[in-house]
């Protein structure tokens, strides 16, 4: 079983050049023109993007950026939690602040429930600017699912990040026990910022009366590397969503290989049809989730329901040992990857705010392939036969939980 620390290097900048395999090829334009068309939303070229893996490389990237401003943080999250590196994080944005630096941060209402008042207290009395997304106490009934679950860092408007990862003790270090999460977190340079700072500003228009002010200065980005990257923005409403129709072009457009990490696992019938035809048409499909440490045992249950028609159709499916796995990340060929919160389950698809990043490029995707049979080296494989052979009772967990899964 291969150690964590032999994992190559998650830093891995995608600024090769066309001739060492960093440009388009015709399949990447293929799946570029699809998601332009089906979604409405454009990629923009000259990207560079940094694959940051787990809490080690993570924070440290995030805390540098903040100290390093000059004009502009502005940072939103759905988990806000206690502990040194909530700390670290608020200590960090009131410096800014007390030195002139306009800093905004976006709570959930429901996720950042828990975090330490003498922080905000301190962020406050520095001239942070902090607005809640949604107080449970503060909605009528039908705005009390919908919440805001999107991270996002965007410092003097020219780097970016965004992933999976919330402001708690549960995601520092580097996965080396069950109370060090894994999780996947992207560094962006380029024009793709302005993708993601728009993911912030959409919900703080939702509560906060200013937009905008003198000290954000739009400015225009200069290429940075030769990644190509659509921002999408998912948000809840009635009918298709971004996020569905940005997952299935993914599953429909792989020819060879489908590979899945997230943390919740708990789709509708039309997921696991898309990823059971995916298998029959010949495509490698593996799925990535957390095992016995996963921090939501009932949605793992809901997901579990559907592993019977997955398996028979030769879907391989990994469970992740040595801790929770949070990561969100999926990547098709060789050629493409999606990364950022959305998980595959019914509450990002149907319910939360999220951001994706759907990434064309061959050297952040390597990187992002590396990682995952990292990971599934220290998971456990779910044969069909010993699965078939589970008990009763489990089964008829994995039905009890369906009515509510699209909550989960």
């Amino acid at each position: 079983m291969t150690s964590v620390h032999e994992v190559p290097s998650a830093s891995s900048a995608s600024g090769a050049s066309a001739a060492e395999g960093g440009g388009p090829d015709e399949r990447s334009v293929r799946i570029r023109r699809r998601l332009e068309r089906l979604i409405g939303i454009a990629a923009t070229e000259g990207n560079a993007l940094d694959a940051l893996r787990n809490g080690d490389e993570i924070f440290p990237a995030m805390l540098d950026a903040i100290r390093c401003a000059e004009h502009t943080v502005d940072m939103m999250t759905f988990v806000y939690w206690k502990g040194d590196i909530a700390r670290d994080f608020a200590h960090a944005l009131a410096e800014r602040a007390r030195a002139g630096v306009r800093v905004r941060l976006l709570l959930d209402g429901f996720g950042s429930r828990l975090i330490d008042t003498d922080l905000l207290a301190e962020m406050d009395r520095a001239g942070v600017q902090v607005a809640w997304f949604r107080k449970p106490a503060h909605l009528s009934p039908f705005k009390q699912n919908h919440r805001c679950h999107r991270k996002v860092l965007v410092v003097d408007e020219q780097v970016a990040f965004t992933g999976g990862v919330g402001i708690a003790q549960e995601w520092c270090g580097d996965a080396r026990n069950p109370h060090e999460w894994r999780d996947t977190h992207v560094q962006v340079r380029g024009p793709a910022v302005d993708g993601i700072a728009a993911a912030f500003a959409q919900n703080w228009a939702e509560c906060h009366d200013e937009l905008f002010d003198e000290r954000d200065r739009f400015i225009e980005h200069r290429p940075q590397g030769n990644a190509v990257v659509q921002v999408v923005r998912g948000s809840a409403s009635f009918g298709w969503q971004d996020m569905q129709t940005l997952i299935r072009v993914m599953i429909e457009s792989a020819e060879e290989r489908f590979r899945l990490a997230t943390a919740y696992f708990s789709p509708d019938a039309y997921f696991i049809d898309l990823l059971c035809a995916a298998a029959r048409r010949g495509v490698e499909v593996e799925i990535l989730l957390p095992g016995p440490h996963t921090d939501k045992r009932v949605c793992q249950l809901a997901g579990q329901h559907h592993y019977d028609s997955l398996l028979a159709c030769g879907v391989k499916i990994h469970h992740y040992q040595p801790t929770m796995m949070h990561a969100k990340v999926m990547t098709v060929d060789h050629t493409a990857a999606l990364v950022g919160s959305t998980n595959f389950n019914r509450r990002s698809l149907d319910h939360d705010e999220e951001v994706m990043l759907a990434v064309l490029d061959t050297e952040f995707t390597a990187t992002l392939d590396r990682h995952f049979e990292a990971d599934t080296a220290l998971s456990e494989p779910i044969r069909r036969g010993r699965w078939s052979r589970r008990s009763p009772f489990q089964r008829a967990r994995e039905v009890a939980v369906q009515p509510i899964r699209r909550f989960l």
